[in-house]
C-alpha cells in the first residue's frame, strides 16, 4: 500500500519541479508482544508476563514513551527497572535529529535483549500512519502520531489477551500536558513520566535522576537587575530574534569558550577563526552560557572594549548567595579597561545551542541537616557549579558522581541538574581514571560484539593467496625502535648498501587497513575513537588488543603484514625513485631507543641489522640538517616519565623524558614517509585525499614571544618560519642553560593547531605545514593508533593498484566531517594524557614536599609561571590572594619589564627560583600542585629550606 504526497519546488536556476514522495504502508508488521495472538512473531521482545513495579498502574503493562521522554529522562530510562518498552519509529527518528548522543544511548539499551525493549516502525504500519494536517505543526503531528501508535496497541492488545495476572495494558508517558490531555480525552492510559517514577517505590534513587524541566528564561518581559534583586541575568532573545540578527549582521555566531584560568572570562572565535576573537567578560556579558555552547553575541562599542585579564582567577567561593564573584567581576573589568588596545568584546544575547553532557565532580553537600538541594562542583574548571536535588546528600559527599545539567533560570546564580551515578570515591585511583575519560569525551567501553566479531579466527596465518598479492621482504634486515614496554608497533626500518654505492632505505608501516574492512563495525567503531588514548597507566586503545598488540603490531622475529615506502638515496640522502608495496616482513628485533643508540656506539658491532642501524642514523642526520635549514622549527614542551611501583602502581619518582639520537632517526624517516605518501595520494585523489595542514599563526600570536624576546636582548623576526627559527636558534644565554628550551616553549604556544583536511574542501594555499616546513603532509605511519591513518593507507592502496576504492572514500564531504572528528578526538586525546600526568603528579607529590629549581616561564600579575625542568611540569606560584585582599609582601606587577618586585627583590621572567613543591588539598575537588618561594629570599614571603633527607624513599619501580 502507497501514500503519496505531491507538492511543487523551485530549483535554483528559477525553474518548477513537481515532486511526488510516496511512502509504503505495510499490514503485517508484527507488534512484538509474546502474549499477542494476532502476529506471528517468532522472536517477540516483550514479555508475556511483564512485571510492575508502580502503585500507579498495578497490573501488566508495556511502557510508550514520547519523545521529550527519551530526551531529557535517558538518564532514568537506562535504569534497569524500565523493562518491555516499546519505542515507536517517530520517537526514534526525533530523537536522532534532535540529540545523536542520546540516540545512541537509546539504540544501546533496545540491543540489550534482558531489557526487553521494541521497537515499533508506527511509520510504515497502515493502521497508525498519520497524515500532517494543514496549519499543523512537525511536533503536534508526531505527538498525534504517538498518540494513535499507543491508542492501537491498547485495542490490538486488548482483544482478549490476558495474563495469569490479568489483561496487559499499555502505558504512555509523557511530560507535555497538551499531550496528556489529549491522550486522556482518547481513552488512553496516560502517566506523567515523573509520576509514573514516583509510584516505584521501591526504586527510590530514581527520583533524584529525574530532570527538573524549566523555562531557562524564567519570566519574560522582565528587566535585568543586579544580583539580590529579582532577577540575575539578563532575557535571552528568541531564537528567531537570534537568526534575523545573525543575518543582518547585527549579532555574530560562535562556540563558547570560557578561560581555563579565569572563570569570570571567556571568548568565541567567529568562524572558527583563531585570529577573529570576540572577548566576553563578566557574568553578566557571558549570562548563563557554559563551555561549548553555541552562542550569538552582539559586539559592544569600541569604547567598552577591553582586554584579556592576566590575572589567574579561580572559582572558590563556597557560599553560592553570596556577591564575591560581582566585587570580582567589577574590579577584572575596571582593571583591564585601563590597559592599551582593546580587544573586541561583547555579550551573550542569546543561545543557538546547548551542547551540555552529563559532568563529573562531587557533592558540596548542605550543612542544613536533612537538606535536599545542594552545590555540585564540576571536575572541569570551566563548567559552573550545578545545583542539584538529592535525598542522599550525606552518602554522596565523599564520591565522585556524574551529574546532568537540566537548565538554568535568569534567578539563579548556578543551573540547575539532576544526579546521574556514582563513580566511586574520591581519590581513588580508578574513579579518578574514569572522571578524566569521561570528562574529556573519550570512548573507552568495552568493544562490542558486532566490533569482535570482525576480528579474524586464531590460529591467523599467512595464505599462499596472501604471498601472491604482496612483495615478499622478508630476507631484509628489518626492525623498530621504540619506547620501552611498547606492544602496539606500527613502524619498522630497514637500511642496504646497493651495489652502485646508493641506500635502499624502507619504512614498513603495519597494514591495519587489511584487517579493518570500510563500513564494518569495528570501522564505524574505530572512526569514532579516532585515535588511540595514551594515559599513564593505561592504554585505551582504538581498535581490539588482538589486533594492536598482536596481530597488526609489528613483533620480533613474527612474519606481519606491511605497507612499506622504499627510496632509493644518494649517501647525501638525495631521493632517485620512491616505490610503495603491500609486503610481508620480518622484524629481526623489536629495540627500545636505548638499545638502538647503544649498538650504534658499540663500534665491536658490525652485524647487518647494527649497519642498518648505523646507516639509517647517520642518513637521519643529513634530514634533519635540510628540514632545519628549509626553515622547519624545533619546538619545546614538558614531557615526563613516571616511575610507578611494581606492586601498589603508586608513582614514586617523577622525572622528564630524555631523548636519544635514535628517537630524532626513528622521526626523520616517519616524516619522511608521510611527506612521500602526502604527494602520492594528492597526485592520484586532488580531491579527496586526507592531508595535514598547519595554518601559519597570526603576527599577533607572536606579540609575547617578541616582548619576551626583546627584554632580554634578542630579535625574534617572525616573517617567515625559516627567519622563526634562525632567531630562536640565535637566542642563547651562556648561563642559563634553560633560557632558549623556555623561549621554544612560549613559541610552542604561539602556535596554532595542526589540522587534518580534505584536499577538495580547502584552498591549495591552506595546505602547506608551517612547523615542518613542508607544502604537503599526512599522516601514514600509525594506523594503529591513528585512523587518519587507516584512511592514508586506503586512499595510497588505491592509487598503486593494490586495493580499490568504495564511494564515501571519494566523498569530499564526508571525509572532510571524519576529519573533523579526528581533529576533536585527537585534541581531547592530547588533554587526556596530560590530564593524565597531573594526576600522577599530584599522587606522587600528595605526601611529602620537595625544594626544586625552578625557572620563571611567565610573570602574571598575581602569579608566577615556574617550569621544573627535572619535573618537565608547570605550576603556579601565587603572589597575591585570589580574593583581592593584601598578602604577606606587597608585589608591584611590571607589564614593561614582565617582572614583580616585593621586598626589594625583583622577579623576572626567565630567572632561576628554587620552590617548594607540595600539594594543596584544601579543595578536595581541585588539589593541586602548590609552590612556596625558597630562594631567592624574600622576607615575610619566603619559607626556610626543608631537609634534603626527607626525599622519598624509592621502591621496586617499573617505568
Amino acid at each position: 500500500m502507497i501514500t503519496s504526497k505531491t507538492f511543487v519546488k523551485k530549483t535554483r536556476k528559477g525553474s518548477v519541479l513537481k515532486v511526488v514522495r510516496e511512502h509504503y504502508l505495510r499490514d503485517d508488521i508484527w507488534c512484538g508482544s509474546s502474549c499477542c495472538v494476532q502476529c506471528s512473531d517468532p522472536n517477540p521482545s516483550l514479555e508475556k508476563q511483564p512485571k510492575s513495579f508502580s502503585t500507579l498502574c498495578t497490573e501488566p503493562h508495556y511502557l510508550i514513551p514520547d519523545t521529550n521522554v527519551v530526551l531529557h529522562q535517558m538518564d532514568v530510562l537506562e535504569d534497569p527497572v524500565f523493562q518491555n518498552v516499546i519505542i515507536l519509529q517517530t520517537v526514534l527518528q526525533e530523537v536522532r535529529h534532535r540529540h545523536s548522543p542520546i540516540y545512541g544511548r537509546i539504540k544501546e539499551v533496545m540491543t540489550n535483549k534482558e531489557r526487553h525493549f521494541h521497537s515499533f516502525t508506527n511509520e510504515h504500519h497502515k493502521e497508525t500512519y498519520v497524515e500532517r494536517k494543514a496549519g499543523e505543526s512537525a511536533n503536534d503531528r508526531n505527538d498525534r502520531a504517538i498518540r494513535v501508535a499507543a491508542k492501537w496497541y491498547s485495542e490490538h492488545l486488548g482483544s482478549g489477551v490476558s495474563t495469569k495476572n490479568g489483561k496487559v495494558n499499555v502505558v504512555l508517558l509523557t511530560n507535555d500536558n497538551e499531550n496528556l490531555a489529549k491522550a486522556e480525552e482518547m481513552g488512553l492510559t496516560v502517566h506523567s513520566f515523573s509520576d509514573y517514577v514516583k509510584s516505584l517505590n521501591d526504586h527510590p534513587h530514581l527520583l533524584d535522576k529525574l530532570a527538573q524541566l524549566s523555562n531557562e528564561n524564567g519570566n519574560k518581559g522582565s528587566e535585568f537587575m543586579k544580583c539580590g534583586k529579582k532577577y540575575l541575568y539578563p532575557e535571552h532573545l528568541s531564537l528567531s530574534q537570534l537568526q534575523a540578527g545573525i543575518k543582518s549582521g547585527k549579532f555574530v555566531q560562535g562556540k563558547f569558550q570560557r578561560s581555563q584560568e579565569n572563570y569570570l572570562e571567556g571568548f568565541i572565535f567567529v568562524d572558527d577563526n583563531e585570529s577573529n576573537m570576540i572577548l566576553l567578560q563578566g557574568r553578566g556579558h557571558i549570562s548563563r552560557a557554559v563551555h561549548n555552547d553555541v552562542v550569538a553575541v552582539e559586539l559592544l562599542p569600541k569604547d567598552r572594549w577591553s582586554h584579556p585579564s592576566s590575572v589567574v582567577l579561580q572559582d572558590e567561593s563556597v557560599n553560592p548567595d553570596d556577591d564575591e564573584d560581582d566585587k570580582k567581576d567589577e574590579m577584572l573589568i575596571k582593571r583591564e579597561r585601563t590597559k592599551a588596545e582593546p580587544v573586541p568584546t561583547g555579550r551573550v544575547v542569546g543561545i543557538i545551542r546547548r551542547n551540555w553532557r552529563s559532568y563529573c565532580g562531587i557533592l558540596q553537600a548542605s550543612p542544613i541537616k536533612e537538606a535536599t538541594r545542594h552545590l555540585f562542583l564540576p571536575s572541569e574548571k570551566r563548567i559552573p557549579k550545578i545545583r542539584v536535588e538529592t535525598r542522599q546528600g550525606v552518602s554522596l559527599k565523599k564520591k565522585l558522581i556524574v551529574v546532568a545539567i537540566d537548565g538554568w533560570s535568569r534567578e539563579s546564580r548556578y543551573p540547575h541538574g539532576h544526579y546521574v551515578r556514582i563513580l566511586g570515591d574520591i581519590g581513588d585511583k580508578e574513579a579518578e581514571n574514569e572522571v578524566l575519560l569521561l570528562e574529556h569525551d573519550i570512548p573507552h567501553q568495552n568493544f562490542s560484539q558486532s566490533v569482535l566479531a570482525c576480528l579474524p579466527k586464531l590460529p591467523w596465518v599467512i595464505t599462499e593467496e596472501d604471498e601472491k598479492v604482496r612483495v615478499d621482504l622478508r630476507h631484509l634486515a628489518v626492525c623498530s625502535v621504540d619506547p620501552p614496554g611498547c606492544t602496539d608497533i606500527d613502524d619498522a626500518l630497514h637500511c642496504r648498501k646497493l651495489p652502485n654505492g646508493n641506500f635502499e632505505v624502507g619504512v614498513h608501516i603495519a597494514d591495519v587497513s587489511h584487517f579493518i574492512k570500510p563500513g564494518t563495525a569495528i570501522d564505524k567503531e574505530a572512526s569514532n575513537r579516532g585515535t588511540t588514548v595514551y594515559l599513564v597507566d593505561k592504554r585505551i586503545d582504538m581498535v581490539p588488543d588482538l589486533l594492536s598488540s598482536n596481530l597488526c603490531s609489528l613483533r620480533e622475529k613474527e612474519d606481519r603484514f606491511a605497507f612499506s615506502c622504499i627510496w632509493e638515496m644518494t649517501p647525501q640522502a638525495e631521493i632517485l625513485k620512491t616505490n610503495f608495496y603491500k609486503s610481508i616482513i620480518c622484524s629481526r628485533a623489536a629495540l627500545t631507543y636505548m638499545e638502538a643508540q647503544l649498538k650504534i656506539d658499540d663500534h665491536s658491532v658490525c652485524d647487518e641489522l647494527t649497519e642498518s642501524l648505523r646507516s639509517l642514523n647517520s642518513i637521519a642526520k643529513i634530514l634533519k640538517k635540510q628540514r632545519i635549514e628549509n626553515g622547519a622549527l624545533t619546538l619545546a614542551s614538558s614531557e615526563v616519565r613516571f616511575l610507578v611501583d611494581s606492586e601498589t602502581h603508586d608513582p614514586i619518582d617523577v622525572q622528564s623524558k630524555e631523548l636519544k639520537e635514535t628517537n630524532s632517526m626513528v622521526e626523520e624517516f616517519m616524516l619522511l614517509a608521510n611527506i612521500s605518501v602526502a604527494h602520492k595520494i594528492l597526485e592520484e585523489f586532488p580531491e579527496c585525499a586526507v592531508l595535514r595542514r598547519h595554518p601559519e599563526p597570526p603576527p599577533a600570536n607572536f606579540d609575547p614571544l617578541i616582548k619576551i624576546a626583546e627584554f632580554k636582548g634578542f630579535d625574534i623576526n617572525v616573517e617567515t618560519g625559516k627567519a622563526l627559527a634562525d632567531s630562536l636558534d640565535k637566542a642563547v644565554i651562556s648561563n642559563n642553560l634553560y633560557f632558549n628550551m623556555m623561549l621554544r616553549m612560549v613559541a610552542t604556544r604561539c602556535m596554532t593547531q595542526a589540522l587534518y583536511f580534505c584536499s577538495g574542501m580547502v584552498a591549495e594555499s591552506d595546505y602547506p605545514h608551517y612547523g615542518l616546513a613542508v607544502p604537503l603532509y599526512t599522516h601514514f605511519t600509525s594506523p594503529i593508533r591513528r585512523y587518519s591513518d587507516v584512511l592514508v593507507h586506503r586512499l595510497l592502496a588505491a592509487a598503486i593498484g593494490a586495493d580499490t576504492t568504495y564511494p564515501e572514500l571519494l566523498d569530499k564531504i564526508k571525509i572532510q566531517t571524519t576529519c573533523n572528528n579526528l581533529n576533536y578526538r585527537h585534541r581531547m586525546g592530547q588533554y587526556a594524557g596530560r590530564a593524565s600526568v597531573n594526576l600522577y603528579t599530584h599522587m606522587f607529590f600528595k605526601d611529602h614536599s620537595i625544594d626544586e629549581e625552578g625557572y620563571i616561564l611567565f610573570v602574571r600579575e598575581n602569579a608566577l609561571q615556574i617550569l621544573l625542568p627535572r619535573f618537565g611540569m608547570e605550576a603556579s606560584l601565587f603572589l597575591k590572594p585570589s580574593n583581592g585582599s593584601p598578602g604577606p609582601v606587597a608585589f608591584h606587577y611590571n607589564d614593561k619589564e614582565l617582572s614583580q618586585t616585593g621586598a626589594g627583590v625583583k622577579l623576572r621572567q626567565f630567572d632561576p627560583v628554587i620552590v617548594r613543591v607540595s600539594i594543596d588539598s584544601s579543595n578536595i575537588q581541585h588539589q593541586k600542585v602548590k609552590l612556596e618561594l625558597v630562594k631567592p629570599e624574600i622576607p615575610g614571603f619566603s619559607v626556610s629550606p626543608t631537609d634534603p633527607c626527607q626525599e622519598p624513599v624509592k621502591k621496586k619501580a617499573k617505568t
